[in-house]
C-alpha cells in the first residue's frame, strides 16, 4: 500500500505491491469495467467484493431496463441524499448527456422530471422504509414505461439505488474529492 493517501484518504496499492488475490480482482474489475474509476479503486483490496460490485456496476451500464437518462435522474437523486463529492460530480457530467441539466442548487430541470420507474428513487428517498405507500407503488407502476414494465424496471430501480448509496458511502467514507484523479494505472 502506498505510503500516502492517493485518492482522497485512500491509499492505493500499486499492482505489483498486490496479493494474487487482489491482482486477480483488480483484473477482473478491469475485464468488466474496462478501467478503475472511483470505488473500483477501493473494492480492489477486497477480491471477493470487487467480483460482485464490478459485474454489479457494469449491469447498470447497459443492455438493461432503464434508459441512459433514467438511470443518471436515479443515480443524481440518490447522490444527492448522501452527498459524496466524487460520484455527484460524475454523474451530474453523465446527466447533461442524456440532455438533463443539473446544477448544485436544484439537481434537475423542470423539464427533466423523473419518469416511472425511476420515480421511485425520488420518493424512496423520503419514504424512510422499504416500500412505498400503495398509491405511490401504484403510480409507479402504472406510469413506467412499456416495454419494460414496472415488474422489470423497478427491480433494476431498487437495486441501482443500493448500489449507488454503497459507493457514495464508499467513496464519502475515504474523504475523496470531486476531482480526485488517483494514482495513475
Amino acid at each position: 500500500m502506498a505510503d500516502t493517501p492517493t485518492f482522497g484518504r485512500y491509499a492505493e496499492i500499486p499492482y505489483d505491491q498486490m496479493t494474487p488475490e487482489q491482482q486477480d480482482a483488480y483484473r477482473s474489475l478491469i475485464e468488466t469495467r474496462g478501467r478503475l474509476p472511483g470505488p473500483n479503486k477501493i473494492y480492489a483490496h477486497n477480491p471477493k467484493l470487487a467480483k460482485v460490485m464490478g459485474p454489479l456496476g457494469t449491469h447498470f451500464r447497459t443492455g438493461y431496463s432503464l434508459s441512459e437518462r433514467e438511470r443518471e435522474i436515479a443515480v443524481n437523486v440518490i447522490l444527492a441524499k448522501w452527498g459524496s463529492a466524487y460520484p455527484t460530480n460524475a454523474h451530474e457530467r453523465g446527466a447533461r448527456r442524456p440532455g438533463c441539466r443539473p446544477t448544485r442548487s436544484r439537481p434537475f430541470s423542470p423539464a427533466c422530471r423523473p419518469l416511472s420507474p425511476t420515480h421511485a428513487s425520488r420518493s424512496s428517498t423520503r419514504w424512510r422504509r422499504a416500500s412505498p405507500t400503495r398509491a405511490g407503488y401504484r403510480r409507479a407502476s402504472s406510469t413506467a414505461p412499456s416495454p419494460p414494465s414496472a415488474t422489470s424496471a423497478s427491480p433494476d430501480v431498487i437495486t441501482l439505488m443500493g448500489f449507488y448509496t454503497s459507493v457514495a458511502m464508499t467513496l464519502a467514507f475515504y474523504d475523496v474529492p470531486a476531482d480526485a484523479p488517483g494514482t495513475a494505472r
